[in-house]
Parts: structure tokens; sequence; C-alpha cells
């Protein structure tokens, strides 16, 4: 343990995480933490830091400072091996502002850096997501199976299970979970620092996802506990942020269920410094907003129903996307399908992004319906059910923009379904696959199969399957009647 702490402080050291002033303070937080009460120096050389951290868990299982070994309560611990070493937040805040000044991408950049420095992004994780570009009619389009949120462990959910639910903090995003030392059903974020930023003169947090699902990706959260709404102060925040951070994009989920994201709970925005496949798509048709004659307008060619806007104004923006925000709200057009409530709930709303495309400001409008029938009880616009077997989720901000975000059981299922397919073996037989076997009889007759291509021939066919399912998310299809429709809407503005 002697040889470990050395290495753990020369990675601080290293890092800038460790001011040599607080270096002997620093080893006797981890000898309290390790139950130590001496201490020998031993010059080593600093190994990654995820290998520091395992055989630091080895060693609190085998003294018994960890009650069993799962994943989720070895994160818990060298997040609070972590937690002593990460600064604390005035100081990161003091840091991030200096660099502001000089750099707005200066700042975001040390902060990024200095999220995966703690291992609150955990870089070992993040790299084992398994990535690739899929070629389609609206361009390359991005997918990802997620691997950096382990699986729970079976002991750890039913040990969860028993747990009492407690109200502190409130969500995941709350501003209580910085420095927060987490439990069994919470995460632990001693190692968590947020960065306090301000959008139409209203107190919001800035940090980032610790899946990073793309580059530079971020959430900025409200300061308070409070269910997400799309209105007209969400346009004029999100043109806020661009202004202030120019080199990152940022977007809301909806606020309405099935066509939201996972914490409508929680007010909240999330952004990066990635150029989404949607960011690409070209106008496919211009019009003009009648009240509106310095924003351009028009429809672009995306499976989804989007309207961007441009403008220098970004005060002339909101208001527009506000607008079409309020007519959307309360249209219904039978013929196509959309009503924009039933029974007094409410149907139509709206998924914005906001970026900069140098000295204009631009907002993407995605039109969205959460609607059910007996047929479709997931939602009219919503994943088909024959699309299941590869996504079911709700569509939120990051795959509307481009980008698929698939469950990890893919990663196994599609190994499993590489040899089978191979080997010519009849796949309804085999339980983990069978219900893959009517997607692969769609194309399997395509391609002449090899074991060397097998696995780029599936990434092709998922990537397929994933614009299928935008498509599905569309509310006015790309069909002749579909674009006479979208226009019947556009006709209101």
């Amino acid at each position: 343990m002697d040889k470990l702490i050395s290495e753990l402080i020369s990675y601080g050291l290293k890092y800038h995480l460790v001011h040599i002033d607080d270096k002997i303070y620093v080893i006797n937080r981890l000898l309290e933490l390790f139950e130590k009460s001496e201490f020998q120096w031993m010059d080593t050389d600093t190994r990654q830091l995820d290998a520091i951290l395992s055989d630091m868990n080895d060693y609190a299982i085998e003294h018994g400072l960890i009650e069993e070994d799962t994943i989720t309560n070895r994160d818990l611990f060298d997040t609070k091996i972590m937690g002593i070493l990460t600064p604390m937040p005035s100081v990161v805040r003091k840091l991030f502002q200096k660099k502001y000044i000089d750099s707005p991408k200066e700042a975001t950049d040390f902060y990024y850096q200095f999220s995966q420095d703690t291992n609150y992004i955990r870089k070992e994780r993040v790299a084992k997501d398994e990535k690739w570009v899929t070629d389609s009619e609206y361009g390359p389009i991005d997918i990802t199976i997620n691997l950096s949120k382990p699986e729970k462990d079976p002991r750890d959910i039913a040990k969860a299970a028993t747990q009492q639910q407690s109200e502190y903090p409130k969500c995941l995003l709350c501003i209580e979970n910085e420095g927060y030392a987490g439990h069994i059903s919470h995460p632990a974020r001693q190692n968590h620092r947020v960065i306090p930023i301000r959008l139409a003169d209203q107190a919001y947090y800035l940090q980032y996802s610790p899946y990073v699902y793309y580059n530079e990706h971020c959430i900025v959260f409200n300061a308070e506990h409070k269910p997400m709404k799309i209105d007209k102060d969400v346009f004029v925040k999100l043109l806020d942020f661009v202004k202030q951070f120019p080199h990152y994009t940022i977007g809301s989920n909806a606020d309405l269920p099935i066509v939201g994201g996972s914490i409508l709970s929680h007010d909240h925005f999330q952004g990066g410094a990635y150029t989404f496949a949607m960011a690409k798509a070209p106008y496919e048709y211009m019009f003009e907003l009648k009240n509106y004659k310095d924003v351009a307008a028009g429809i672009i060619k995306w499976p989804m129903s989007v309207i961007r806007l441009q403008s220098k104004d970004a005060d002339h923006l909101a208001a527009a996307s506000n607008e079409i925000l309020e007519k959307w709200r309360s249209y219904t057009d039978e013929e196509a399908f959309i009503y924009c409530e039933t029974d007094g709930v409410p149907h139509n709303t709206i998924t914005p992004i906001a970026r900069m495309k140098g000295e204009l400001y631009e907002m993407d409008l995605v039109l969205r319906n959460n609607i059910t029938t007996e047929e479709n009880p997931w939602g009219v616009y919503h994943p088909a059910e024959k699309y299941h077997h590869i996504k079911k989720e709700n569509i939120g901000l990051i795959e509307v923009m481009g980008l698929a975000v698939l469950p990890a059981r893919l990663q196994k299922e599609m190994d499993i379904l590489s040899h089978a397919i191979v080997e010519d073996r009849n796949l309804r037989t085999i339980a983990e696959i069978s219900k893959h076997a009517d997607w692969v009889e769609e194309w399997k007759g395509k391609y002449v199969i090899t074991s060397e291509n097998m696995k780029s021939i599936l990434q092709r066919e998922i990537g397929n399957v994933f614009v299928k399912v935008l498509e599905c998310a569309g509310v006015f299809k790309r069909t002749e009647q579909g674009i006479l429709a979208f226009k019947r809407f556009l006709s209101t503005l």
C-alpha cells in the first residue's frame, strides 16, 4: 500500500490534482482511508490510473474495507479515493474562469481533461464503447454500442431494492451531487466538480457526462430541481449558451414522455464539441416567416421533421422559434394523424438544438408528437415494434441529432449472430438471437458472406435500422403525402 499511495500521489502531482504543498496532507488522508498508521515513501513509475485504483480496490477487499467484491462497491470506493485527490470546487471554478477570460475553448479543454484526470470520466470504460459510421441517404450516421455504463451486479440490485429511497440528492443532476459519497443505488461523486454559468440571467451549472457518448458530451443543468419545459426561455438560454461557448452545440430533450429524455424531472440541456450528422444536413425546401423577414427558414434533408432557422439576431431567432412552438403546440391535422391533444392531454412539442454557423445563430426545431394508440402503445412516432430487437428506447436528443446510442446487450448478440450466420445455423433455434431472425432474412441474400466481412455487414445493417427508427419518429413522413402535410403546417407560419 505504501507503494500504491506513492504511485497515486505521483499521479496527482503530475496531473496538477495535488499541489506540492498539499502532498503530506493528502498522503495522511489516504492513510486514514486505508486504516494505516505508518507510511514510507517509495519512488516508483506511475502506471495508468485505472491500474492503480484496481490494485487499491483489491487491497481494500482483502482487508475488509469493501464489504463485497462487486462493480458498484469498487466504484464507490475508488471514487472515495479520487475524492481525496480532487481539488475543492472553488479552486476548479477559479481556474476555469481564469482560462475562460483568454478563451472559452481553453476553459472547456481544461475542464474536460480535468474530468478525465480525476476519473470522473472513466476513460478505460469509454474506450470499450463500439463505434462506427454508416452511410445513408442523409449522410454518414454515427452508431455506438454503449459499454461505458457498467451493468449492475445482481447482488447490488438485490441490496438496492431493500434500501430506503433518499430525497437527497433529489436526482442525478442536482447540484447536491457535487462531492456526494453515494451509496448502492446512487453513484459516488466525491470527484465531481461543476462550473456555475448564467443563462438568460438564471443560475445553471456546466458538467460533463461521465459516459461521454460523443466528444466533450456536456450537461447544463438548472440550479433548481424543476421539471423540463420547452418555452421561449429555453430558446433564449440555448442561444445564450452558444454565444458564451461558440465552439459547442447545445440542445434540449422534448418535455413530454415517450419523445423526451430519461430525466424530465430536472431542467437540463446537453451539448458538446461534436459535429453531428444532422448539423451537416442541407436545406431541402426554403420558406419565408411572415413575421420574421430577417430569419432564414427551411426544412432540412433529415429522416425526422426539422425546421432550421438562421439569423444574426439571437432575440429574433428566439422569438421566431417560440412562434413556431406555439403554432405546433395547437396544431392538428387529422389527415396526417397529428393531434395536438386528446382528452386534454397534450401531444405536440419540440426538440430544439442551437449552434453557431460563423456569425449566424442557427436553431433546429424538431417537431415531436407522443400520441399512442391501441396498435401503437409505445407511440405512433416511436420506433416500430419490428425494430425493437435493435432499438426500442425513446428517441431522445442525441439520437435525433444522428447518433445512435444502442444497448450493451447488442455487442454479445451480434457476436453470437455473426458466428451463427457464417455457420449457416438456424437462428430461430438460438434463444439469445432468435429475435433477430426475421431481420437477417430481409438482407442476408444481398451479400456474399464470409467470416471476414460479417461484422462490417452487421454494422451496416444495424445502421440502416437506426435510420428507419429515425424515420419512424418523424411526424411528417418523407413521402409525397408527408411533404404536402408538412407544407400545410408551414403555411400557418
